[in-house]
Order: C-alpha cells, then structure tokens, then sequence
C-alpha cells in the first residue's frame, strides 16, 4: 500500500502540477546514484538527485493481473557520474531501484513511490544503454526447487558443496599482457586446467576489486584467459588471486577437490534416451 502526504495528494488532485519524477539506485555495495527529469537538482531526505540530462523514462504501466512489468529507464547508464568501466565491471547487476514523484516546487510535500525493483538486462543500443527494472512480478516467475541433472546442483565453496576456497586459494601477479582477457604469469606452476571455472580477483592495478571468471589455465604458456574482457587494461605488476574453479562433475569432484561425499549431482540417473525406448520384436 503506497502512503502519501496530504499535502502532495492535494497537489496531485489540482488542475495544474509540477511533478518531477526522481530514481534511486542503490548498488549491492551500498554506493547511491540519484537522478531526476527536473531541470535542476533536488534534495530530499539528504540525497542530491541529478539533473544531468541523462535520465529519459519511458511510460510506467501498472496492470492488475501478475504479468510482468515493463519500465525502462534509457539513459541514466550513460551519465557523467556513470562510467562504462562500472557497467562492464557488474557494479549495478541487480541494483535495487527506487521510482518517485515530488512537487519540485514544494518539496516539503515529501514524495510518492510509484514503483521499485531492480536492474534487469542491461543492453546497449546505438550507442546508449537501457536498463530494464524488474519488480515484485518477476519474481512469482522464478522458478523455486531443484532439478535432477548428471552435474553438481551446488555452487563450488557454498554450504552444501563444503569445499572451503579460500583455503585453495593462490596469490600471483602479472607478467605479460596479451590483451584485456588473456594474460601471463611466469611464476605459476600449477597443472592444466586447474583453475578453469574458479574466480579471479585482482588486489591491484586499474580493475582493483573487480573479479573474472576463469576460461582456461594454460599450463604450458603460464597463461590465463578469461571468460570476459576486463574493464581497465592489465598491467604488468597486477596483483590477482584466484583459487581452482569446478565444472560440477563427478571425476572432478573426487579427483580434484576429494569431496564425494557432497557431491550433488545424479550421474546414474538415467536420462531422456532411457525414457524414449521401448520394446523391440527380438
């Protein structure tokens, strides 16, 4: 149930308004992003909303029935206070957003929430960005429980699965740089394939703090690729760690990590082949 001051329902039941329409985005490490589609910033309740130029939202429906709703904010991803490198980095994959109205010229009036959620898909288009906010809808459809599959259900170092990462986890620094994914560590001496599928995290350089999943660990050529370019160029001297990635099966679980026990996959089940015959004439 959306609450609202008297004085702003007063306001929106006039013949003449003056609305303006602001965004929060609140990314999963607690950083704010506000904007507005007034032509000046306004402050509420201590956050500056911006008024850069770069928020433009399409028409907010609401519909009774549980289909999913559609708001896309075009724009707002392309703002000076925004960079690219953040957006390539996931720094707002899943960022809660919050949606008002205010009285930009009584802003004692307070607000009203007319929608939140969070950052959906975020895809590029003729040079701008579109974020699609996702809300209460999407979720009724998640789906919710498990499947049976030949493969580990489990998340490498998660509470079901057991294996403790950090305990496998090495140090190393940059050597060579082949390009944005690809680069080189002399000093490793690890076997092929060890730490395809684990995560990588750099402790320094221009993409501090940032993580990659692992590709392929080429033993031979001392080299890493990952499965996506990163944001900033590697440097020589880059500082990483990383730790053994798994690919959910069970020669690995055993072989690798000595884990069977938690393993959460069904190898033996038999599967749509063995549903699909049926008797012979022999």
């Amino acid at each position: 149930m959306k609450t609202i001051s008297a004085a702003l329902q007063e306001h929106l039941n006039g013949e003449l308004t003056t609305l303006a329409e602001l965004v929060k985005i609140t990314r999963v490490d607690g950083v704010v992003k506000a904007f507005t589609t007034h032509d000046n910033d306004l402050i509420l309740n201590g956050i500056t909303y911006k008024a850069d130029g770069s928020f433009s939202p399409q028409a907010l429906n609401s519909e009774a029935s549980l289909k999913s709703g559609r708001f896309e904010v075009s724009g707002i991803l392309d703002s000076a206070v925004i960079s690219e490198a953040e957006i390539k980095a996931g720094l707002y994959d899943h960022a809660r957003i919050d949606v008002y109205i205010c009285n930009w010229a009584d802003l004692s009036q307070g607000v009203a929430q007319v929608r939140r959620g969070w950052l959906g898909e975020v895809m590029m288009e003729d040079g701008q960005y579109t974020a699609e906010l996702r809300g209460m809808h999407d979720l009724l459809q998640r789906r919710i429980g498990e499947t049976y599959s030949p493969e580990c259900r489990y998340d490498l170092g998660d509470n079901r699965c057991g294996v403790d990462v950090m305990v496998r986890t090495v140090t190393g620094s940059v050597t060579s740089v082949l390009s944005l994914s690809v680069f080189l560590d002399n000093s490793r001496n690890e076997a092929e394939g060890m730490f395809n599928y684990g995560k990588l995290t750099w402790t320094s350089g221009a993409n501090l703090g940032l993580s990659m999943e692992v590709q392929n660990w080429d033993a031979a050529n001392k080299a890493f690729t990952l499965w996506l370019p990163m944001p900033n160029a590697i440097q020589i001297g880059d500082q990483y760690k990383v730790y053994p990635g798994c690919d959910k099966r069970l020669a690995t679980c055993a072989g690798k990590f000595s884990n069977i026990l938690n393993f959460g996959g069904f190898p033996h089940v038999p599967g749509i082949g063995k549903i699909l015959q049926y008797p012979d004439s022999k």
